[in-house]
């Protein structure tokens, strides 16, 4: 007979304090369960209950017995549901963590093709600028850019954006324009305060030596659009993505300030937890944002 039904009619048969109500909570006969349990006796060579004309209880031994095959079979019932969940339409509450800078200039504006297509999925979609804990902090996915932390989360790289140190005329009017990156040391910078490496940047000389510049600066900020509008109103430079200040350089507003330093690229990535499964939503939404983020890239913004 087969391991997981005896195991089911011994747990059933506990559960329902009979062989009678069991068998009524299987759907099959009396005298099915009682073959069953009859045969997970045989096989495991002890007696798991105790029978009277009254009840049946599980013996010391059933009850230990009872413990561990009860923990199976809820796991075998949730494989069971994993499966059906894996095959059924994305459906549900998909709850998003992402860069304010990138989810309102260019997650936001294509939310709506995305629920228009999946109409059974609604999105809680929080912008901030740290990193969360996507697990303990109840979030399926987060959208992040530059070099991923090392983590037992799983990532999909959806476009690259690149980073540039950019400053307004202004500001080139007014201090200079440096022309190497040793000149930094004597301009304005314009920090962000939730960088990991604190008011450094890493930069990279035309001979391909790493560089760092440490400078304090007049302005550190935790968002990327109140550094950009400080650059452009002329505070000074600041070190910000492609997908950020793309539309100010093609207006004007702000320029690269070393041209000839080789372009720092950044991946943007959906990074969500492990595991062998994707939730259907999940897989759903990263497919779109692929899709979506398609013709971005270096060169694109």
């Amino acid at each position: 007979m087969d391991r997981l039904t005896e195991m089911e009619a011994f747990a059933t048969v506990v559960d329902q304090g009979g062989f009678t109500d069991a068998a009524k909570k299987m759907g099959i006969s009396k005298s099915a369960v009682s073959k069953h349990v009859s045969s997970l006796e045989a096989r495991l060579g002890a007696r798991l209950l105790n029978r009277t004309t009254r009840r049946v209880s599980p013996t010391e031994i059933g009850l230990a017995y009872y413990d561990r095959a009860r923990r199976v079979l809820n796991d075998a019932g949730e494989a069971d549901a994993l499966v059906t969940s894996m095959q059924s339409a994305p459906s549900g509450l998909l709850r998003i963590s992402v860069a304010t800078d990138f989810g309102v200039n260019h997650l936001s504006p294509v939310l709506g093709d995305f629920l228009a297509e999946f109409p059974d999925i609604t999105v809680n979609m929080v912008l901030n600028n740290r990193y969360v804990e996507l697990i303990s902090e109840g979030f399926d996915m987060a959208v992040r850019i530059g070099e991923l932390e090392d983590s037992t989360l799983r990532a999909r790289k959806l476009t690259e954006t690149t980073k540039r140190m950019i400053a307004s005329p202004a500001y080139f009017e007014r201090f200079g324009r440096p022309q190497r990156i040793d000149d930094l040391n004597e301009h304005k910078l314009l920090h962000y305060s939730n960088q990991s490496s604190g008011n450094v940047w890493k930069l990279t000389a035309p001979s391909g030596e790493k560089r760092q510049v440490r400078t304090a600066g007049w302005l550190t900020v935790n968002d990327g659009q109140s550094l950009l509008n400080a650059c452009i109103g002329g505070l000074g430079i600041a070190y910000l993505p492609s997908f950020l200040f793309h539309d100010a350089m093609q207006q004007g507003l702000v320029e690269d300030v070393i041209p000839d330093l080789p372009v720092e690229t950044q991946g943007i990535y959906a990074v969500y937890p492990p595991g062998r499964f994707t939730q259907p939503k999940v897989r759903a939404f990263i497919d779109f944002l692929v899709h979506a983020f398609a013709e971005k890239g270096p060169q694109a913004w």
